[in-house]
């Protein structure tokens, strides 16, 4: 198990329920001790299936099948709710032909298309347009009847994300939601800076730190000898 140290919005927490169970806490708020996981799901599933909750717990804990999953669909509402509250805040517009008119206006901090858009010439279009690398990020990770829901209408496959604080919170939303599940999710600029990458295999109690310390050369011969650690 390792100790790596890694800012906390790459982080997810832990925490035990009442009744022992192991449960996400997205939000960093909930009581009791915490154990923090890379957020990304193959950790997840890495620490329930080597029982590094109780471990990391130091007690007998219940992890019910399916916690990445599980946290992947929290995530997948958080970012589908924060697109309801862009909405609500006036910082998006829908439909192809109002897309390609904010885009010229600028100030676009990104472009929403559905997945089934992928075949779509008009979505091709805009990839060609504006995916260089001076251009806005596209955000494919929704599907039509999540936007639909979103930004209250039908049959929604093009929308831009109009820039302000609300939009922003979608971008970090689905940011973390692309890094967790392992997808390109926003392509075009950004796909660095949003930090979609591998991450490290963590189990850390409480109070992640921002820096990367230096790891001793004789945990790194241990490391070696027993790569299962």
């Amino acid at each position: 198990m390792s100790r790596l140290a890694m800012p906390s919005d790459q982080l997810i927490r832990f925490v035990l329920d009442p009744e022992g169970r192991v449960v996400p806490d997205l939000r960093r708020r909930l009581p009791g001790r915490g154990v923090w996981v890379t957020a990304r799901r193959e950790m997840v599933d890495a620490a329930e299936r080597k029982r590094l909750f109780a471990r990391g717990f130091k007690t007998a804990v219940t992890v019910e099948p399916g916690l990445a999953d599980r946290v992947a669909g929290l995530l997948e509402d958080g970012a589908v709710q924060a697109l309801s509250f862009a909405r609500k805040a006036g910082e998006i517009v829908a439909g192809f032909t109002k897309v390609e008119a904010a885009i010229a206006k600028g100030g676009v901090a990104g472009v929403l298309q559905a997945r089934e858009a992928a075949e779509d010439g008009r979505a091709a279009a805009l990839r060609r347009r504006h995916g260089r690398s001076d251009a806005v990020p596209i955000v494919r990770i929704f599907r039509s009847e999540q936007l639909d829901l979103a930004l209250g209408r039908t049959n929604v496959i093009h929308a831009a994300l109009l820039a302000g604080r609300a939009s922003e919170n979608v971008m970090e939303r689905v940011a973390a939601l692309a890094r967790f599940l392992g997808e390109d999710g926003p392509v075009g600029v950004g796909d660095g800076d949003l930090g979609i990458g591998p991450g490290h295999d963590l189990n850390q109690i409480d109070g992640p730190t921002s820096e990367l310390p230096e790891v001793p050369e004789k945990m790194r011969r241990d490391r070696a000898r027993d790569p299962q650690d």
